[in-house]
């Protein structure tokens, strides 16, 4: 899901605080404040597109009186020379928006196509391709809105989300019946319980406490098979731990309901934009 427009003001005011102490030291003592311009955004790579319209915002927080026009939406592809967007106005504005705004657009396109690719590679099988909480701070939610942009789902947005028991929390607390069980006093009917599993034996133990959802953590695709044969739809079983492009429609066959990548966010290749500005003479 998108995230609200006050939430996306929230983020570009932050990182144009960043990028602007106070003034432009380049912008403002070179270019006149009544110079006029158009500048368009041009892919120099092929995929999928997310955030344009985000990007556009940020010229609009810094002057409401540009004018610009989008040529590809959301989730639609582009390849190299695509124009996929256009700013007409002051060219201190376009110039002090530049840098954020394509960060932005490059980034979140960038996970789109990711996970387009993984989308892609599992497509017959059953499977879906889900993100993790592995996000850069402050930039989740524009990430996790990527990653359905790209085709994917979205895994829990924060800790409040889903009750989810890792190794750590078992190795602080004991055994996965007595976590589960310890959980389900205190729990709303309304929230899941999600057991991370390393091998068969507590793929039982969770199936037998009804744990909502078993993650199988960096299992062999022998075993996650097995682990499906187990399990036979009494929870939702989910793969984590080096998916990789090479290695998802192997896991996918298996037979596991989602598949969570986090190289996805965390580890992501910018997709390549640039802005070009109309030459004065």
């Amino acid at each position: 899901m998108k995230p609200l427009k006050f939430e996306i003001d929230d983020i570009i005011i932050r990182a144009l605080k960043e990028d602007i102490n106070y003034i432009d030291i380049t912008t403002d003592y070179l270019i006149d404040d009544s110079l006029i311009s158009t500048a368009k955004f041009v892919s120099k790579d092929e995929g999928i597109i997310c955030g344009a319209d985000i990007a556009m915002r940020v010229f609009k927080l810094l002057d409401d009186s540009i004018n610009y026009k989008i040529y590809v939406c959301d989730g639609e592809k582009v390849k190299k020379g695509d124009i996929i967007a256009s700013i007409t106005g002051s060219v201190k504005t376009l110039l002090k928006g530049e840098r954020t705004a394509l960060n932005l657009i490059q980034h979140l396109s960038g996970i789109a196509t990711a996970t387009n690719k993984y989308v892609e590679l599992i497509k017959g099988t059953g499977a879906t391709i889900a993100d993790t909480r592995k996000t850069l701070p402050g930039l989740r939610s524009l990430q996790k809105y990527a990653v359905t942009v790209g085709g994917g789902k979205n895994h829990r947005y924060n800790l409040s989300d889903c009750a989810m028991l890792k190794d750590t929390h078992l190795d602080a607390y004991g055994s996965i019946t007595n976590a589960v069980k310890a959980l389900r006093q205190r729990l709303g009917h309304t929230v899941k319980i999600e057991v991370e599993t390393t091998n068969l034996e507590e793929v039982r133990e969770a199936i037998s406490v009804g744990a909502d959802l078993i993650m199988l953590d960096n299992m062999s695709c022998e075993k996650m098979a097995e682990a499906v044969k187990l399990t036979n739809k009494k929870a939702v079983l989910e793969a984590s731990g080096n998916i990789t492009e090479e290695t998802v429609r192997a896991v996918a066959e298996t037979g596991v309901d989602i598949i969570s990548v986090g190289a996805i966010t965390h580890s992501v290749k910018c997709f390549d934009i640039s802005m070009k500005m109309q030459k004065n003479n």
